[in-house]
């Protein structure tokens, strides 16, 4: 089966009320086991790689992404729609480098940029993705990190109206009580945040932290507009 867009799949996911699952990948056999398992639910997927990760510090090189994108060929034949992203990436030359390389979709990370410069970035990677047909996520607001970094930011809902006007970007992540790094136990959402979001938000929305969300809550969150779900930690 072909690889998807991401928009598209996110389209799909709205229209016939599910979440998509993105499961972050570190080496060919994560991936591969995420395609696996997929393919033994029959589900859609959504897999890739952490663009901050492969260009983390303390490394002599960087990693080159065109290894990484090489797995687009063995994606192309998976039984179930599946759709490639480079998450969270803060550098435009390697985010650029994956819509040429083949990724059908990108995610900009805001964690350690100023609001503006955040929004100039994210401008710039959807006039250059969208000539492409690359799909483009964001993200206002900010999660807590269980891990000791970042603080909750919440997402303002009409910060987040004129963010996605200013951008035309294509699917936008939330921080409604959401953790990035949980490794134990679950933390709630604010379902009502949630909704005062999807009142003024007509994109897809797109939930980070998907390790520590209860489950029970999935089916509510999708009627809130939630499309995605980002697992990593758990993985």
């Amino acid at each position: 089966m072909p690889l998807i867009s991401m928009k598209e799949m996110l389209e799909d996911a709205r229209k016939r009320g599910y979440a998509a699952s993105y499961c972050e990948s570190w080496n060919l056999e994560s991936l591969q086991a995420e395609v696996e398992a997929a393919e033994e639910e029959r589900s859609p997927i959504i897999v890739g790689f952490n663009g901050g990760f492969l260009l983390r510090s303390g490394q002599r090189t960087f990693e080159q992404l065109g290894y990484y994108a090489a797995f687009r060929e063995a994606l192309s034949r998976a039984k179930v729609p599946v759709s490639f992203l480079l998450n969270e990436s803060d550098s435009i030359e390697q985010i650029e480098q994956a819509v040429s390389l083949g990724f059908d979709s990108v995610m900009p990370e805001n964690e350690d940029l100023p609001a503006e410069e955040y929004l100039r970035m994210v401008k710039h990677v959807v006039e250059k993705a969208h000539a492409k047909g690359v799909t483009v996520e964001a993200q206002v607001g900010h999660l807590a990190d269980a891990s000791g970094g970042t603080e909750a930011q919440p997402t303002d809902p009409e910060a987040a109206r004129a963010f996605v006007k200013a951008t035309n970007i294509d699917a936008l992540g939330v921080a409604v009580g959401n953790v990035h790094i949980l490794t134990s136990g679950k933390r709630s959402l604010d379902l009502s945040a949630l909704k005062k979001i999807q009142a003024v938000v007509k994109i897809p929305l797109v939930l980070h932290g998907g390790t520590g969300i209860p489950l029970e809550l999935a089916p509510q969150c999708i009627k809130l507009g939630v499309a995605k779900v980002n697992f990593g930690t758990g993985l």
